[in-house]
Order: C-alpha cells, then structure tokens, then sequence
C-alpha cells in the first residue's frame, strides 16, 4: 500500500514528507496506523548525521503509538483494532532479554540503527528504491509502520493516543532510570541536570518514589519552572554560578543520586563532583566532547558512574504501569507535550533543536 512517511536524505536540512510503499506485514508483525509520534533528540541527532550512524535515506521515528490495522501470521497477543505503543526492538532471546532487560539486547544496534529486519530487507521503497526502515523497529514518522509482535505494546483505549506516542522512548527512560535503574527509594536524595522530557520525567519519577529532595538543574528558567511544577524541591540556574557548590550548600554532603541528561563534558564532571559518598552519576546519553571521569575521586568516595538504557525497563511491564501512574494524576507526563501535524515536522524539528518546545508530538492524521 501507499503511504506518506518524512525520509530523512543526505544533506537535507529536515525530512521531508514523501510517498512511499510499505510491505504487507510478514510472520510475527503487525502493521499500525500510527496515529501518533513524538520526536526525540535521538532522531535530531540520526538525522544530521550525530551519534550512532544510519544509513540514508531512512525513516526516522521511535515514539509511534496507534492502531493495529493488520496482522501477520503466527501474531496471537495483538488483532486488528488494538491500541499499541510502539517500542525498541530486541530479539527477545539473548541472556539481556531472558533477564527483561530489551535495551542492552546483543542485537541492539544492528536491531535499532540498522534501518533493516535482520534478514537485511526493508518494508519501505519509493518507485523500486530501497528506503531504509526500521528504525528501533518501527521508522513512525509516518503514516503506517511495520512492527514485530514483541515490540508492541497493548495500551487502554481510553487515553488519547496522542499522549501515549512519548512513552516509548523518552518517557519511560526517565522514569525507569529513577525507578529502575537508581532505585531511588523515600528520602534519598537527587540532582537532574537537563530539564527535557527525559529529565523532567524523572523529576517525576523521583517524587512518585519519595526522594527528600529533587533539584533540577538547568539554563532554561521556564523548564526550571514547570521542574518545580512537577515535583522539583529546588531548582538551580547553572548560569547563576557553581551548581556542585550550590548542591551541597542545600543537602550540606551532596547527593544520593545525579542524573544527566545532557551532552555537556562539563555537565559530566558536575554530576560526578555532586555527589555524597557511596553516591551513582546515571547518565543516558554520551559526552559531545572529551571527557575522562576523575578516577581518584569516584574511588575515594566510593561513587559509581553508571549508563542507563532506555531506563533498564521493559516495556511490556513498564508502559501499562507509567499509564496508571498517569490516570492516577501522579504523573503526569501530558505537561510536556505540543502537538504539530505531520506536515508541519520541519518546524517540530527546529523547535526542538531550539529548545523552544520539550516534547513535540507529530499527529499523523489530525
């Protein structure tokens, strides 16, 4: 069937919307009209050319959330008329996936970067041309995607996809690096450097969990604001002067937990020097830059540096849960969101490389 999906091309400044084919779905995958997608800085970055490389011209997209239009054979847990999230892929057979533990899958990069299944085809072409697709499984800046069964993941219908589409990536990676992977715990304490959507959700997080203090730390007073908002006891300007400094004056030893969200080597060294012994940095994403840890100090304090994936959650387990969370009003994730049609991507692009918007959401079909 014919589709229009944004390919991202060589040399482009965004993707551009375009008319492609998609493959029926084979054995073990379905086919979902993507109602909605949200944009992350994974797909800025796959886009220009930063970070992991992918090949060209590809689909880009790994927030997909809508509706189970087909099935392939052998698919038994999801039928037509399904509201799904879509997720990363991972091959659902390694001692990481055994382990629930899909974003540290062996397959992981191939899987997820590749822009192929792992018998080296593709669902999408333009008039005979291989696009590339797949892209943490799904490639949903479009109006339809492939999935596999494994990567879906079944979602009540009585909350708006739109709202949904963040979830599979962003979301869930703030919320499980605090849930999950710190396991902050009633009285911990915690400094987020970088108040995006993957920061902010873990302020969340961390007040759904019971730290005794939650400070943000960043350069936007307006997303310091909203930190406070949802959760944040104290919020620190970095422009205002030493963040490490101002951290302990508040806690008086530094902090439990330090999560970082930003590309920033100097960030790194802030999110280490923060904190109190026996203390972890949690980092999601690496340095733009050189950057070596101070190895003296993490030994003599006893502190850890440790990278999180996807936030070491399953999303099968962790999607439905965050949506109670939500319903509940406990977390409430719908406060980064702006909506852009499809149509509009560039401008949902260059907003969020901008840091004009937190979240930006794609409507496929508004």
């Amino acid at each position: 069937m014919q589709i229009e999906a944004a390919v991202s091309r060589e040399g482009a400044a965004f993707p551009e919307i375009t008319t492609l084919e998609i493959e029926a779905p084979r054995a073990g995958e379905v086919l979902v009209r993507i109602v909605a997608c949200g944009i992350c800085h994974t797909d800025l970055g796959a886009h220009s050319g930063r970070g992991v490389g992918v090949p060209k011209p590809i689909v880009l997209g790994h927030e997909g959330a809508g509706v189970v239009e087909r099935v392939g054979a052998g698919v038994a847990r999801l039928a037509p008329g399904d509201h799904v999230v879509l997720s990363g892929s991972s091959c659902g057979a390694c001692p990481s996936c055994r382990r629930n533990l899909p974003s540290y899958c062996e397959e992981m990069l191939p899987r997820n970067f590749g822009g192929l299944r792992s018998d080296r085809t593709s669902a999408l072409s333009a008039q005979g041309e291989r696009i590339f697709g797949h892209f943490f499984g799904q490639s949903s800046f479009a109006q339809y995607a492939i999935a596999s069964e494994r990567t879906a993941v079944k979602v009540p219908q009585d909350v708006p996809l739109e709202l949904l589409a963040p979830l599979g990536c962003g979301v869930i990676t703030g919320v499980g690096s605090i849930l999950n992977s710190l396991k902050v715990k009633p009285g911990d304490t915690l400094a987020v450097f970088g108040t995006g959507g993957v920061g902010l959700s873990a302020v969340m997080a961390a007040r759904l969990a019971g730290a005794a203090r939650i400070i943000a730390v960043d350069l936007n007073p307006v997303r310091l604001a909203l930190a406070r908002e949802l959760g944040a006891t104290d919020t620190l300007d970095a422009r205002a002067g030493d963040p490490v400094r101002a951290i302990r004056e508040l806690t008086g030893r530094g902090v439990d937990f330090s999560f970082n969200t930003t590309l920033a080597p100097e960030v790194f060294t802030q999110a280490l020097d923060c904190l109190a012994m026996c203390g972890t940095a949690g980092f999601v994403t690496a340095p733009r830059g050189e950057w070596k840890p101070a190895m003296f100090g993490m030994l003599a304090g006893g502190r850890k540096l440790q990278g999180i994936l996807g936030g070491d959650a399953a999303p099968q387990l962790v999607i439905p849960l965050i949506i109670e969370y939500f319903r509940q009003g406990r977390l409430p994730f719908d406060r980064l969101i702006r909506r852009y049609p499809f149509k509009h991507i560039a401008e949902a692009f260059r907003d969020m490389e901008h840091g004009a918007t937190i979240k930006p959401v794609l409507e496929m079909h508004p």
